[in-house]
């Protein structure tokens, strides 16, 4: 921790690497574990999302939710599903401004609150209007949350941590879709509505939780930074990254990156309502990658799988519901595990590489899927029908190790701090737009394409591994602030950083000699200012 920053300023060099405390982890630091506590807290929002989603495709194979609603099929069915998605669409014009307004902790709570409603009116549900309208209303409310969530944990984590972190957020999706699968495994096995309505009831359990506590969670330094409450934003810093002393350099650098990257954005930058998503070159390469990835995210044949499971194991022969039920619960575990790899590594290996790599296997098994799914419908072989099974499982493995821990950690930290809650809103919405029309089209092109509908998916997951190659840009290692480098050049990166480093060393919020400075602050805090010095001459 003595040795201070050799401040690179092309933005390459990751500064704050070298004020971490290589002793100090997760596991054995209390306001650590504490952050992660209320981290987590926030990650759990995924889960809900998850949860309907694996809900729905359970419930299509149970016969007392089919006896109740009539058997949807079609675009009836279509609609079931997509209706979350259209009230998605809803909330997204509002979204981004309730989180940069009221801040990331009053966004969560307040799409909590409706989710918790809707998902009463959904287990109260006495026709298909009723259920329809509340399906409705947990995608208006997961809005507001899912859009806060993600942006709150990623500006909040301890630098160590905050890749894998935020990329537990889209893997916990997978956990919401376990415990969705095992209990509507479970419940199917009872009489009556309830069947139903139990796994309804229980989609509403991380929205209570958050409800309860979310408003006693740290808000983040950056939200308080850019609404001028700086001291705010150094005492968070310090408390959860510094065991509570502001004089740490670690918390030095972090709020002066931050300040110097949030007033570069308002001074030079002048980033302006959505225009600003593609009024700059840096921007629209983001946004030319993010848009492609929450279209990639749901158009890679996933949507089959996560949506309308039932059906394609009705293309292959499979129609018992307990073997289907069964059958996605462990396929729903074995996800999890595969995304939670992909979280835990991608420091290691690299966004890009693991986009890749998740690319390239999922072309390789949905093409043999499709060859399997032929096979059986030209021949009946049961072979065949059992290594469609297999197919999925191993496609949804190279899924999973990319696409669904890394798509949203990767949108938030290549998005500057000034348009992160727009950028992410469109990336959602992107998300939205893409479920609406694979949910309306699966079921009607399965019912009249069958396994030839696969072909399409077969063709568009090529596409996706050309782009990923040509487009997709490597994260790793940098910090939110230093990812400007890679988007907006050299010049935007030199400012931030010529100022950062001026402020530095300054540090206008510790004195140097207060007593309440311990000797491994105070000795890195001095060797910060005379490396900066240093490097400025």
């Amino acid at each position: 921790m003595g040795a201070g920053p050799t401040v690179n300023l092309s933005g390459r060099d990751v500064g704050y690497r070298q004020f971490l405390d290589p002793e100090k982890k997760w596991y054995n630091n209390r306001r650590l574990m504490a952050l992660n506590g209320w981290l987590l807290l926030l990650l759990i929002t995924s889960s809900t999302n998850g949860y309907d989603g694996s809900m729905m495709n359970a419930l299509e194979s149970e016969e007392q939710w089919n006896d109740f609603f009539g058997k949807p099929e079609g675009s009836k069915l279509g609609l079931f599903n997509a209706i979350q998605n259209i009230g998605s669409l809803a909330g997204y014009p509002f979204a981004p401004y309730l989180a940069d307004g009221v801040g990331r902790r009053g966004s969560v709570f307040f799409g909590a609150l409706i989710m918790c409603i809707a998902v009463a009116i959904q287990t109260a549900a006495q026709s298909i209007g009723m259920f329809i309208g509340a399906r409705f209303l947990i995608g208006f409310g997961l809005t507001f949350a899912a859009n806060a969530a993600p942006m709150l944990v990623t500006e909040l984590s301890y630098p160590q941590y905050r890749a894998p972190l935020t990329s537990m957020y889209n893997s916990l999706w997978i956990a919401g879709a376990v415990i969705s699968a095992w209990v509507t495994f479970g419940t199917q096995f009872i009489a009556g509505t309830w069947s139903w309505r139990i796994p309804s009831l229980i989609q509403g359990l991380p929205s209570i939780i958050q409800i309860c506590l979310v408003l006693f969670a740290p808000e983040s330094p950056r939200w308080l930074v850019s609404k001028g409450r700086d001291t705010e934003a150094i005492a968070t810093l310090a408390y959860y990254h510094a065991d509570g002393n502001d004089k740490d350099p670690l918390v030095v650098y972090e709020y002066e990156e931050i300040k110097a990257a949030i007033e570069y954005d308002r001074s030079v930058a002048r980033n302006v309502g959505y225009r600003s998503l593609f009024a700059t070159p840096g921007n629209r390469r983001r946004m030319r990658i993010i848009i492609a990835l929450a279209f990639f995210s749901q158009w890679s044949g996933n949507g089959l799988i996560s949506y309308y499971l039932s059906r394609v194991f009705d293309t292959i022969g499979i129609t018992s519901p307990v073997i289907q039920l069964l059958i996605n619960a462990i396929l729903s575990m074995w996800s999890f595990f595969w995304a939670s790899f992909g979280a835990f590594t991608v420091e290691r290996f690299g966004r890009r590489f693991l986009f890749l790599t998740s690319v390239t296997g999922m072309t390789i098994f949905f093409m043999l899927q499709t060859v399997c799914s032929a096979l059986y419908a030209e021949h009946g072989s049961t072979a065949a029908s059992h290594s469609v099974i297999a197919m999925i499982f191993l496609f949804n493995a190279f899924y999973a190790v990319a696409f669904s821990p890394i798509i949203v950690s990767y949108t938030v930290e290549i998005l500057p701090y000034s348009i992160r809650a727009k950028g992410f809103n469109v990336f959602n919405f992107t998300i939205s737009l893409a479920l609406i029309f694979n949910q309306y089209v699966n079921p009607i092109a399965l019912n009249k394409l069958g396994w030839k509908y696969y072909i399409f998916y077969v063709c568009w997951l090529a596409f996706e591994g050309v782009y990923c190659y040509l487009f997709v840009v490597e994260t790793k290692g940098l910090s939110l602030e230093e990812t400007s480098a890679l988007f907006d050049g050299e010049d935007a990166t030199e400012n931030i950083a010529k100022h950062a480093v001026e402020q530095s060393i300054h540090e206008p919020h510790a004195e140097e000699g207060d007593d309440s400075t311990d000797g491994r602050s105070e000795k890195g805090s001095r060797k910060m200012r005379e490396d900066i010095t240093e490097e400025k001459v």
